[in-house]
């Protein structure tokens, strides 16, 4: 059992990590060829003009090992066993599980098609500029047809498709913009998000899928090849950071992340903890408390909730008092905390839930009360 662990974990990050890695020497080059440079102005922590495009170096190293998987799963025999060299190549525990994969594969590539256009969308929008009402519109749809067409929604136990479908898509694109949001600190977003990820894949190893009883190891391996990608990349991108994610990154990694908490069973309709649903929202809950803060501020002081500005999260610690370095590690250490929340949740009852709950929103309104007096201090 052991070595199967191993395996699927040395199998998901080191692959991604490696591909990713070094992916980012060469777009570092390519982007300052193309002019794709992120330059400092008033609105902006850096102060040199920063290389962007590590959102398509994640992607590479996400897509790539995905892909080298899938020929293997061609190449492979139907059941195995025929004998055949990859057969023999090919681990016991990934032969069990061939049937498996094989069925995943479909939607599995409709995902990464789906992130590949947000992607490039992003990447566009890094290099020449596009309006918000595009970019909004694009994430609309594509999270629209995701969820009309393959059925990918949220678990809300609510008999109402077309809530349950708004719901679901609405979710797809907040998170796609928290992560967008997100980004404005080197290591910051891209940092969250592997927390995040590692996060949910733990708890989708940890909990078993009350249908089969057992792991959801395709989830919780695709969420592992993002933490992949996303540590090669963080070493290009902690402070000073060499490269930026851009959009292209954030759309990606927000959409990914996002999808992979629709398909993943996190509770049953009669099971007898139907509070382990909110396991999403544990972990994910620092990158929404900056989004809605960050509207919430803008639309306060009569501005635009669109127009880019110094009022994020890790701003408002920056303005406490703390550095930069200090202010990411505080985000990164609420994130990790909010997300352990998620790993209990399918082990207590719904008063030990409840506690979980209250903890998460103490913990986010301590921060916010900290935050908004260190603006006070500032504006007096």
């Amino acid at each position: 059992m052991a070595v199967s662990w191993l395996l699927l974990l040395g199998g998901s990050l080191v692959p991604s990590f490696l591909i990713c890695w070094s992916s980012v020497w060469i777009v570092r080059r390519w982007a300052i060829r193309w002019d794709l440079v992120d330059r400092p102005n008033a609105r902006k922590v850096h102060v040199e003009p920063t290389p962007m495009g590590g959102g398509f170096a994640i992607w590479l190293g996400v897509i790539g090992p995905l892909a080298f998987g899938q020929i293997v799963l061609m190449l492979a025999s139907a059941d195995g066993k025929s004998g055949g060299l990859v057969d023999r190549l090919l681990p016991s525990f990934v032969l069990d599980h061939l049937a498996g994969l094989r069925h995943q594969a479909p939607a599995l590539w409709v995902l990464l098609g789906a992130a590949t256009i947000l992607m490039i969308v992003g990447l566009i929008d890094d290099w020449r500029g596009l309006g918000w009402k595009v970019r909004l519109a694009v994430q609309f749809a594509v999270a629209a047809i995701c969820v009309v067409w393959q059925g990918w929604r949220l678990t809300a136990f609510i008999d109402v498709p077309w809530i349950t479908w708004l719901l679901s898509v609405l979710w797809i694109v907040g998170l796609i913009n928290s992560f967008n949001m997100l980004d404005n600190m080197d290591g910051l977003s891209a940092g969250v998000a592997a927390i995040a990820a590692t996060m949910l894949a733990a708890v989708l190893l940890m909990s078993p899928d009350p249908r089969t009883h057992q792991p959801q190891l395709f989830v919780a391996g695709f969420l592992l090849v993002i933490v992949g990608s996303l540590l090669g990349f963080l070493l290009h991108n902690r402070p000073p950071a060499k490269i930026f994610m851009g959009d292209a990154g954030s759309y990606f990694v927000g959409f990914c992340i996002a999808v992979a908490t629709l398909l993943a069973t996190f509770t049953e309709y009669q099971g007898t903890r139907p509070h382990a649903v909110l396991a999403p929202l544990c972990v994910l809950a620092v990158p929404l408390y900056d989004m809605m803060t960050v509207l919430w501020i803008r639309l306060r002081e009569g501005r635009s909730p669109f127009q880019a500005d110094k009022s994020h999260f890790s701003h408002r610690l920056v303005e406490l008092g703390l550095t930069k370095g200090q202010a990411v590690l505080t985000i990164y250490l609420t994130t990790a905390t909010c997300g352990l929340g998620a790993l209990l949740l399918h082990r207590v009852d719904l008063v030990g839930a409840a506690v979980i709950g209250l903890m998460i929103v103490c913990i986010l309104g301590l921060i916010a009360i900290l935050e908004s007096t260190g603006r006070r201090n500032n504006r007096d």
